[in-house]
């Protein structure tokens, strides 16, 4: 068990998930947008080569199209994302695991390949960190625990990934970047992706 792939989703209701989308679309088009986006999350990470941790936001779903011989189902703890996040980076490596890396569910453009990459790039950077043109992340990876990372982010803002790259450097750690993603968390980031197609 080298290397663990966590994944965190909300389970997916109408008004819950993708709400920024849902002011423009409604909630039953944002619904149906961030199916396709866990589809497409899924097929990347059932690729991937890496033991593959999803975690929900609420209860684990026994029925839904996340085969428990793929995917380990888990439910996410503690408070703010920082703390979710750490709480399951913690998890495994107390499991064994030597590389762990996160994403969500909210970049299509997230490929088998890149996640791939991430994992090697471990072999030779403490961290790995994938950018959104938001000034988010659509992946975080490291090889052992850095609870610094995830402490003192203002979430959901467009300082994300900066301050996580200020506190890697302070830590006086080393960090590989992959591609620049968009994610999807408005109508015109769905209408660009749309049309790229």
């Amino acid at each position: 068990m080298s290397d663990i792939l966590l994944l965190f989703i909300k389970n997916p209701r109408a008004g819950y998930v993708k709400t920024r989308l849902a002011r423009t679309v409604g909630d039953e088009e944002a619904l149906r947008i961030y199916h396709l986006l866990l589809d497409k999350t899924r097929a990347a990470a059932q690729q991937s080569g890496a033991e593959r941790w999803l975690y929900y936001s609420d209860f684990a779903d026994r029925t839904d199209g996340w085969s428990e011989a793929d995917f380990l189902k888990k439910v996410q703890t503690g408070g703010d994302l920082g703390t979710r996040m750490q709480a399951a980076f913690q998890e495994a490596f107390d499991a064994g695991a030597q590389k762990v890396a996160i994403i969500g569910s909210d970049c299509p453009e997230l490929s088998e390949e890149i996640l791939r990459t991430a994992f090697d790039l471990l072999d030779e950077k403490d961290f790995v960190l994938g950018p959104t043109p938001d000034g988010g992340y659509y992946l975080l990876g490291m090889k052992q625990l850095e609870p610094a990372v995830f402490h003192g982010i203002e979430w959901s803002t467009d300082t994300v990934c900066a301050r996580t790259l200020e506190k890697i450097g302070l830590a006086g750690k080393t960090v590989a970047l992959l591609p620049l993603l968009s994610d999807i968390d408005t109508e015109e980031d769905w209408r660009s992706y749309e049309k790229n197609q």
